[in-house]
């Protein structure tokens, strides 16, 4: 692929805050640990060296999560056994249990984590990296997953079920599979081959990355959740984390930025199997909403204690758990991962953990043949392609029409004319400069009108044009959103097998840029 980048704040995309953190403002430093250039990996590889965390446990329950792949290979045995060494450190993404895998950017996370360790291991060769992936089985959130849109059609899964997505069986998945890829496929592997949705994702996931050494971790592990008991406790007994989110929100609000996420005096739900609920005060102490699970204080922290896997943390205090248990340097998230990791600063010194590096993901639109020569017949620009579409209409008309599409010294002439007018009428009878007022105002409406319909007539002339950037727009901005947070990967890696080692070659992790791939397929 041919790759072209664009700053973030060309595109008209992005939200400020996030723009602010690429150009390294001053104004969020203090909320942020370090900025994401690959000298600072020398001070967070020794800070996190500093607090070490369970690599034996870590390591066994990756291997107990990987028991539902068959025939894993030696290679990618012997990565998961190299964090039992304290040489060895990840970097590590996450994402939702979206069916098919979501839009294109849930693989443009994956690539960013593969690439940036590749490029570690470069700067620091005597320390070994590992990609992670780190699965958000706990969310409850079916809506938000269980649709996918695939050139352009969207496919739902229809089912019913509650709780925790990754303990979702995967019925009917498979017959959505039959739809979307026509043969035998990678999908139809993993849903009929797999107990639950957790194992699905796991299953294909290595598939297409595990070659590259990118290692899936679900956190809803009973060996791993026990050493966030002291941060439940604290939790729900103190609320600790909520203080310190909103003081650090507080902050930001005063720097001119919203808050991405909020925080809840209990930051934790209840998991079983069917419910993901959140804990909330009672006056007898403690309850789980829409059940009839109650606790006393005693009793809680009991529970706590003696099944940690059936607490399940929030966007705020997930963060923390993922620190707690990985040798882990850099999160890889988007825009709005940014901006709340940012609010949390404050909990992770609280709780004395290493606040990672945040590094945005790789941002993409993946431009094809036929929609290239459509934008070089047009000699459109990296950046006239983010125009709004009837903007963009607009300025490809003015530069290829001969005749005169706008009025403005007309309407200078004319509404100066009006203006002198209009004083004359003024020292005749105050009444009189109302009316001419209003006269003005007539006169600059029907210039407007006139001016349009000049445009729409030359655009009918151009009729052609028009509809090539309709087909450009429609293509890369579906909806009105980016491609890449729209569109499934399957139709560009069915045509082209090579697809996804096209993206590794494309993308550069250290690279805060917007990357536009030309694709030839």
């Amino acid at each position: 692929m041919k790759v072209e980048c664009i700053e973030f704040s060309e595109t008209g995309q992005f939200a400020p805050i996030f723009n602010d953190f690429v150009e390294q403002k001053e104004v969020l430093k203090t909320f942020y640990h370090r900025f994401p250039l690959i000298e600072n990996f020398k001070d967070q590889i020794k800070e996190k060296a500093g607090h070490p965390v369970n690599r034996e446990v870590l390591v066994q329950s990756l291997k107990n999560q990987y028991q539902s792949i068959p025939n894993l290979s030696e290679k990618f045995v012997s990565k998961i056994e190299s964090l039992q060494s304290v040489k060895t450190f990840t970097v590590t993404t996450g994402h939702q249990l979206n069916i098919f895998s979501g839009p294109l950017y849930f693989h443009f996370k994956i690539i960013t984590v593969i690439n940036a360790c590749r490029s570690l291991k470069k700067a620091y060769p005597d320390y070994n990296f590992v990609p992670v992936y780190w699965m958000a089985s706990e969310d409850h959130d079916l809506e938000e997953i269980k649709t996918v849109q695939v050139e352009g059609k969207k496919y739902k899964w229809p089912t019913t079920q509650t709780g925790a997505v990754g303990k979702m069986k995967t019925e009917g998945l498979g017959k959505l599979a039959d739809q979307i890829e026509k043969v035998n496929g990678l999908f139809h592997q993993a849903y009929n081959k797999a107990g639950n949705l957790a194992e699905a994702v796991r299953y294909y996931v290595h598939e297409l990355y595990g070659k590259e050494g990118l290692v899936v971790l679900d956190g809803d592990d009973s060996g791993l959740k026990k050493y966030l008991i002291p941060a439940i406790k604290e939790d729900v007994v103190n609320n600790t984390a909520n203080s310190l989110v909103e003081k650090q929100s507080a902050k930001l609000e005063e720097s001119g930025y919203k808050s991405q996420t909020f925080p809840r005096e209990i930051n934790f739900f209840y998991l079983q199997d069917g419910i993901r609920c959140r804990i909330v005060k009672a006056e007898s102490g403690y309850k789980v909403l829409d059940t009839d699970i109650q606790f006393s204080e005693k009793e809680i922290l009991d529970e706590i204690d003696s099944n940690p896997q059936n607490f399940s943390p929030n966007v705020i205090l997930r963060p923390l758990y993922q620190e707690i248990i990985l040798p882990n340097l850099a999160y890889t998230g988007g825009p709005a991962e940014v901006a709340y990791w940012m609010q949390l600063k404050l909990v992770f010194k609280h709780f004395d953990v290493p606040f990672p590096i945040l590094l945005p993901r790789n941002f993409g639109m993946i431009i094809p043949n036929k929609i290239q020569h459509k934008i070089k017949k047009l000699k459109l620009s990296n950046v006239q392609l983010f125009k709004e579409k009837e903007k963009l209409k607009k300025t490809i008309i003015k530069k290829i029409s001969a005749q005169k599409l706008n009025l403005n010294e007309e309407r200078q002439q004319l509404l100066q004319l009006m203006e002198e007018i209009q004083q004359y009428a003024e020292d005749i009878d105050l009444s009189l400069a109302e009316m001419a007022s209003a006269e003005t105002q007539k006169i600059r409406n029907a210039i407007d009108k006139i001016e349009k319909k000049m445009l729409a007539a030359e655009k009918r002339k151009h009729s052609d044009k028009m509809r090539q950037i309709d087909e450009i727009t429609d293509y890369l901005f579906p909806g009105s959103g980016l491609q890449e947070r729209k569109e499934n990967f399957l139709p560009f890696y069915k045509s082209d097998p090579a697809f996804i080692d096209k993206l590794l070659k494309s993308f550069d992790p250290f690279n805060l840029k917007f990357h536009i791939l030309r694709w030839d397929g």
